[in-house]
């Protein structure tokens, strides 16, 4: 299954995508993409549901963040060997863990803000996957178990912010529309093998990233894994799980966005995204 939240940012409602392509409305079936209607059982019941009766929800709604109820997002750091090559690091011994505070995440076509002093707005995108079923020492062999699905998520950073200022690199991750996420959560049973998607980006047109998530130093089962041995995952939690080469601090030339810049961007069968880049207020 798709599923999606639309409406007005704040007032998303439930949604599913349908073979046909039309939208429909389960705000009359559920609540919201969150909490229980993640776990298995939640999600066997709207796979078991009749669409055809569902209200249609019109073309050129807004899409919201896939999922509601966010309790955390953890982004992991330079999990692609490539991208940590561009980057001049090494590839870490363990997962680089931070932090995006949830007030960043925005649905998959709003803008990106340049905030207030960035002149090193950068763009990464990256496969993310949605907890599903509460997560605490859990071994890899039961991992993915425990996810309901997987999404587009760009996650945007301010490279001035992230590693020019001290401190953690949050500060440089966090800012307002820096989490687009979505268009759809697509369940688990649809993703065969989450080591084996195609991710792209595009600016303006032009091709920046293209990569594989084969690549990642640290996949899904192990990510999700290694977080439970130091915290608790719960329904709705989000994981980003790093970046391929071809972003802008990467670059001979370091090049980063500016307002009036159109960014796009896709993982393989998960959808795919596209943002206008505007200065803040």
């Amino acid at each position: 299954m798709k599923l999606l939240r639309h409406g007005p940012s704040g007032s998303e409602k439930p949604g599913m995508l349908c073979t046909d392509g039309t939208i429909r409305d389960l705000s009359g079936v559920v609540p919201d993409i969150a909490g229980e209607v993640l776990s298995d059982a939640g999600l066997a019941r709207l796979a078991s549901l009749d669409t055809a009766g569902l209200p249609v929800v019109a073309l050129g709604t807004r899409l919201g963040p896939c999922v509601g109820g966010i309790g955390k997002m953890i982004c992991i750091g330079l999990n692609y060997s490539d991208h940590a090559a561009e980057t001049g690091a090494q590839v870490p011994p363990e997962p680089i863990i931070f932090m995006k505070a949830t007030s960043a995440i925005v649905g998959p076509n709003d803008p990106i803000h340049i905030p207030r002093g960035s002149d090193k707005t950068d763009w990464e995108v990256e496969l993310a996957f949605v907890i599903g079923k509460r997560a605490k020492y859990v071994p890899e062999s039961e991992a993915l178990a425990h996810v309901a699905g997987y999404a587009v998520a760009n996650d945007v950073s301010e490279r001035a912010f992230q590693t020019e200022r001290s401190g953690q690199w949050t500060k440089g991750k966090s800012c307002d529309s820096f989490g687009p996420l979505g268009p759809w959560l697509v369940t688990r049973d649809e993703v065969a093998d989450p080591q084996a998607l195609d991710l792209w980006l595009k600016v303006n047109g032009q091709t920046m990233q293209q990569g594989t998530t084969r690549t990642m130093v640290y996949g899904v089962a192990f990510l999700v894994s290694y977080l439970s041995q130091f915290m608790t995952l719960h329904p709705g939690d989000v994981i980003s799980t790093g970046t391929p080469p071809g972003v802008g601090m990467g670059m001979k030339t370091p090049r980063y966005l500016k307002p009036g810049d159109v960014v796009e961007l896709g993982v393989e069968g998960l959808g795919h995204q596209r943002q206008d880049v505007v200065a803040d207020a």
